[in-house]
Parts: C-alpha cells; sequence; structure tokens
C-alpha cells in the first residue's frame, strides 16, 4: 500500500521519532501587525517570539485553503491519512474536509482513499497520532484497520500543557479576561489539559512555573494506563532545558516506554508562548 501522511503545522514532532520528515505539512498562516509569518521550514521561531513580546496588538493565526489540502491530495497513492488541530480550535479540520470533497468532485471515480483525523489536540499530540499512523501503515495494515485503531488511539490519548502566560490564549477568545488578569497578578500558572472534544479545560493550578509543572505532572502519572506501554511527548516554546527537567521529573515516578521531546513550530509557539511546556500521552 502506498501511502501518505500530511500535517498541518501545528503538528510538532521530535527528530527522534521515525515519522520524522515523513509527513508534509500544510502551514498556517501568523500575523501580527501587518507581517505575516507562514509557519514552514522559512518560520523563525526567535523573530516570532521578540516580535511578539514588543507588539501592542496580539498575532493571530490563520489556517490553510481547502484548495492547499486539496493540492496535497494529489499524487500517485492508494490513502491519504490527514491530521489536524481540534477542530473546536482551528478551522484546520474543517479546512482539510472541504479539501477532501473538492479533490473528489474534481477526481471522480479515483479509488484513492483518504482520511482526516481531528487530533482533538495540538503540537505533539498531533505529531503522536502522526507516529501512530506511520508504525501501522508500516505494518502493512488495511486502509480500514489504521483508520479504527488511530481513531481509538487518538480517543484514549491525553493533552497537558503549562504556559507562561494565558494572554495569547485570552486575545484569541479560548479563556476570560479575569482568569487571564488574575493569573498574571498572582503568578499562577494554570494546569490546562484538552477535552475529549478538544476544548481547553483546567485541571488544577500553582503558584509559580515549578509547582505547576510538578502537579501537571502528578496527573499525567495518576491519570495514564499502561504507562509502560506508551510513548509520552513533550514539546516547548524555546525552552529546551526545562523540557528536559520535566522528562527527568517523569521519569522518577514512571517508566513510560519512550519520552520524546521536540521544539514548536509557529502556531504552538504563538497560543503556549515562550516558556510554554506541552505533554502528549
Amino acid at each position: 500500500m502506498k501511502y501518505k501522511i500530511i500535517g498541518d503545522s501545528c503538528c510538532d514532532i521530535s527528530k527522534a521519532n521515525e515519522v520524522y520528515g515523513k509527513v508534509e505539512i500544510v502551514p498556517l498562516t501568523l500575523s501580527l501587525e501587518g507581517k505575516e509569518y507562514v509557519d514552514d521550514e522559512t518560520f523563525n521561531q526567535k523573530e516570532f517570539i521578540d516580535h511578539v513580546a514588543a507588539a501592542k496588538d496580539y498575532a493571530r493565526s490563520a489556517c490553510s485553503s481547502p484548495q492547499r489540502y486539496m493540492e496535497a491530495y494529489e499524487g500517485d497513492y492508494d490513502c491519504v491519512f490527514v491530521v489536524t488541530l481540534s477542530g473546536n480550535l482551528s478551522g484546520s479540520y474543517n479546512s482539510a474536509m472541504t479539501g477532501m470533497k473538492m479533490y473528489y468532485e474534481e477526481n471522480p471515480g479515483d479509488p484513492k482513499k483518504i482520511h482526516v483525523f481531528d487530533s482533538c489536540s495540538a503540537s505533539c499530540g498531533e505529531g503522536n497520532i502522526a507516529q501512530k499512523i506511520y508504525e501501522l501503515a508500516e505494518s502493512n495494515l488495511s486502509f480500514e484497520e489504521i483508520v479504527e485503531k488511530v481513531e481509538a488511539y487518538s480517543l484514549e490519548m491525553k493533552t497537558y500543557f503549562v504556559i507562561e502566560t494565558l494572554e495569547p490564549l485570552r486575545k484569541n477568545g479560548r479563556l476570560s479576561n479575569l482568569k487571564a488578569i488574575v493569573a498574571s497578578v498572582l503568578n499562577i500558572k494554570p494546569v490546562m489539559s484538552a477535552s475529549d472534544e478538544g476544548l481547553i479545560i483546567q485541571l488544577g493550578q500553582a503558584r509559580g512555573m515549578e509547582r505547576a509543572l510538578k502537579k501537571m505532572i502528578d496527573y499525567i502519572v495518576e491519570n495514564t494506563k499502561n504507562i509502560e506501554e506508551k510513548v509520552l511527548a513533550i514539546s516547548h516554546v524555546n525552552c529546551l532545558e526545562r523540557a528536559k527537567w520535566v522528562k527527568d521529573e517523569i521519569l522518577k515516578l514512571a517508566k513510560f516506554k519512550d519520552i520524546t521531546i521536540a521544539d514548536t513550530a509557529g502556531v504552538a509557539t504563538l497560543y503556549a508562548n515562550d516558556g510554554g511546556i506541552i505533554v502528549a500521552v
């Protein structure tokens, strides 16, 4: 079976993963004070972080067009698997679905099979799903078997994060003004997660980043079943040492099958902001 894996540009994958470099990325676009950043290999994280820190306005993101997805589906493949940001947080999933409809309208009778996975997650959560697709496809399972197993994996996977500031989420309509202001004033760092529907929810909070990260780690260890069979992925926004510290703290409490670390591309950098940590397992 000849297959292709596509991800939007919030699909953050560790270089240690087998699928790294094998996923075609459909980029989102970030805009700030009249400047556009395409979230592809040209994205300069440091430049963007510095611009965000100095800006009076706030950055926004825009998903790729259905036309761009339709073009990504072309080629000599038996099947195409697509992983997108949570459909409840971005238009990326809907754009990929519309692109699929357009592709079949433009290519009637094409036997190629396409499936779009709503990750109900982001960043390393998407990366985990892409890795799972790759592993199953390389095992020569059928298209239908891969879809079934990956959907089940996605439903079981949980995503957690702790970030330095809630402002990007608040300014993009993800949080109430009050929650963001109170957290900022009191140095409270909420421990956040993604619901089963891919919405952002708060699990708890702590004063200071280290305490919040430790609380997040406790949630992960307490709520992950069959830990020794699971691969845990960490992504970070310009804070590799912090990501390594989280990995070391987790290893003190649990023995995962593997733990990988990835730097974030543009979309996760925008929302998790400088110093943010995201974990998916």
